[in-house]
């Protein structure tokens, strides 16, 4: 029996259309895009190699986190190209059909089959899959009828008192604003980096608007829906809410007491067994009076589209989260969007909180000149540190981050044999090494195995068991039924008789259990900046890539830079901080300038 190719097979690709070959062999297009291109425009009778470009494009774009495709930024690609070719001193591919005028590309688009077959579809210089228009439409059109509904009901002197009940006037001037402009609309963006109070803001918020609904003689509790992208980042939203409410009085602990967090998709009622089946959407509302979404920089457009599809028009939404961190690794860049969209046209619905409390001030400094894309600023914060700042520009990162890796790895070694699970679990959340991806010569897989062999050789052990007892443990995707989610971290230590066992950190606690019984799990003696989000630790080590790779942006230098609490270590050339921070995520999108036409 003869196999059958796989769609995304290269061999594939060369046969759809030969004219891709250019794009495909300067790494312009990858298969998957081609195939796509090819297989539509053969359904949709398309013969223009015009529009079977753009969409090829349009289907890289989305896979590369945009929403469209920007013509006026795609005619460009040739020389981005060829410039590529020079920096590495190799010979470039040309790439001779590549139209070079945004507007007769546009027009060539607009009358094409495709276009009239709906599959695509062209905004201005601007080009969609159809499927990715209608939900930025969407979401910019729930967004604007939400504004313009006449606003929520307040008593204000019972919301006054609450204001200076909750914060307290020393140091909790933002809060007290952002979370009172909050209460008098229906949808807010709470935004701010690490430490700046949002969840303190939040709580507080939610107190207020408990105590609004009994002044307004409202029935029953406070309907509210605590929700994240991630069960990791729930948990944390959840334990965060909690511990900032043990400040309040005890009526406002009442109110906002035994609020649980769930997954984005667990709140609308994702079935696993149907795909992209939910059961909250328009025809049946979730049923909560307030929905707080946090780390909403990670929520991609599709998953806002469903979740305003969702929320009643009379419910308030509070949208938390930090438009400087790195985007969803789905398409859109919602919360940046928002953030922008909203600043012209209505100012009020964004609160943000600028002054954190988390970090040692060198590392703040260097996480604000990062984020304000002053790179002079960051290598003079770099250079003078001082304890907190350490910038490791020169040499082998392996032969200079050895000696303090092994040290750690040791020390997890020896505190897991000895079964001290409380200690161990202690001295993994004293450090994190984070990476811009995952594979490559700087990437997370490699590194986890380099500090393996480094640990084997310094105890004479193979390790040739997969859960050797010292292992760092990192869950890469939920498991309701032994009560782990993705992001949770932990160590395998000896048990009873020495089996291994699997010590957890989960929202509920630590969780031990058999090792055997894990299996979505990966070591962690290094992890990505992306998986990263949402936590923190003392002390982060960041090893960026070579000063060429296209992971070097700003967003990943500020998000890695901001994991830390009282140290940070830079591990990377002068020119890569200066890539790094002069380089933002560019991801095409129209949504900011829907919101603007409110």
């Amino acid at each position: 029996m003869t196999a059958h190719p796989s769609a995304y097979d290269a061999k594939v690709a060369r046969r759809a259309d030969p004219a891709f070959g250019p794009a495909r062999d300067a790494g312009v297009l990858e298969a998957a895009d081609i195939h796509v291109a090819t297989r539509l425009g053969v359904l949709a009778g398309e013969q223009d190699w015009l529009p079977l470009l753009a969409l090829a494009l349009a289907v890289r774009a989305v896979r590369k986190g945009s929403t469209c495709l920007d013509l006026g930024e795609a005619v460009g690609i040739p020389d981005e190209v060829r410039r590529a070719g020079e920096e590495t001193e190799l010979p470039a591919p040309s790439l001779p059909e590549w139209p070079a005028d945004a507007d007769g590309w546009r027009d060539a688009v607009s009358r094409s089959a495709l276009a009239a077959a709906g599959v695509l579809v062209v905004e201005h210089d601007l080009v969609y899959l159809d499927r990715y228009r209608r939900q930025e439409v969407q979401v910019a059109q729930t967004l604007i009828d939400r504004s313009r509904a006449t606003a929520p009901r307040v008593v204000e002197d019972v919301l006054a008192e609450g204001l200076r009940r909750l914060f307290p006037a020393d140091g909790w001037a933002e809060q007290s604003s952002a979370a009172g402009r909050a209460v008098r609309q229906w949808t807010t963006v709470l935004t701010g980096g690490p430490g700046t109070g949002k969840t303190t803001t939040v709580a507080g918020l939610l107190a207020l608007l408990a105590e609004q609904h009994e002044a307004l003689g409202g029935s029953g509790r406070l309907r509210v829906g605590l929700a994240a992208p991630t069960g990791k980042a729930a948990a944390r939203l959840q334990e965060s809410i909690a511990s900032a409410s043990t400040v309040f009085g005890a009526a406002d602990q009442a109110r906002v007491g035994g609020l649980e967090a769930s997954t984005l998709h667990r709140l609308l009622g994702w079935n696993p067994r149907q795909r992209n089946k939910f059961r909250h959407g328009a025809d049946n509302r979730l049923p909560h009076d307030v929905i707080v979404v946090d780390e909403t920089s990670m929520v991609d457009l599709t998953m806002m589209a469903r979740l305003l599809d969702a929320v009643r028009p009379q419910a308030r939404l509070v949208l938390v989260g930090d438009p400087d961190q790195l985007a969803s690794v789905d398409a859109g860049a919602v919360l940046a969007d928002l953030v922008d969209g909203y600043r012209q046209v209505a100012p009020d619905t964004v609160a943000r909180l600028l002054v954190s409390r988390r970090f040692d001030e060198a590392i703040g400094a260097v996480a604000a000149a990062v984020r304000d894309g002053d790179a002079d600023r960051v290598v003079e914060l770099l250079r003078d540190g001082g304890s907190s700042v350490d910038w490791i520009e020169d040499g082998d990162p392996a032969e200079v981050l050895r000696p303090r890796l092994v040290e750690r790895a040791l020390r997890l070694r020896r505190l897991a044999v000895d079964g001290e699970v409380t200690a161990g679990l202690a001295a993994l959340a004293e450090h994190r090494l984070l990476c811009a991806r995952r594979t490559g010569p700087r990437g997370v897989v490699g590194w986890n195995r380099l500090v393996d062999q480094w640990l084997s050789e310094a105890i004479g052990d193979p390790l040739w068991d997969p859960m050797y007892v010292g292992r760092p443990l990192l869950v890469t995707r939920n498991d309701y039924g032994l009560g782990l989610l993705n992001g949770d971290s932990g160590l395998v230590v000896a048990g009873e008789n020495g089996v291994p066992t699997a010590a957890m950190v989960t929202a509920a606690g630590v969780l031990q259990l058999g090792a055997g019984r894990l299996s979505d799990v990966e070591t962690m003696h290094a992890m990505t900046v992306h998986k990263s989000q949402g936590s923190e630790a003392p002390e982060v080590t960041v090893l960026l890539p070579d000063d060429e790779s296209p992971m070097l942006v700003r967003e990943l230098l500020y998000t890695a830079v901001t994991r830390a609490g009282s140290r940070v270590t830079v591990v990377g050339s002068e020119q890569a901080i200066r890539t790094a921070v002069g380089n933002r995520i560019r991801r095409a999108s129209g949504l900011r300038e829907r919101l603007q036409a409110l």
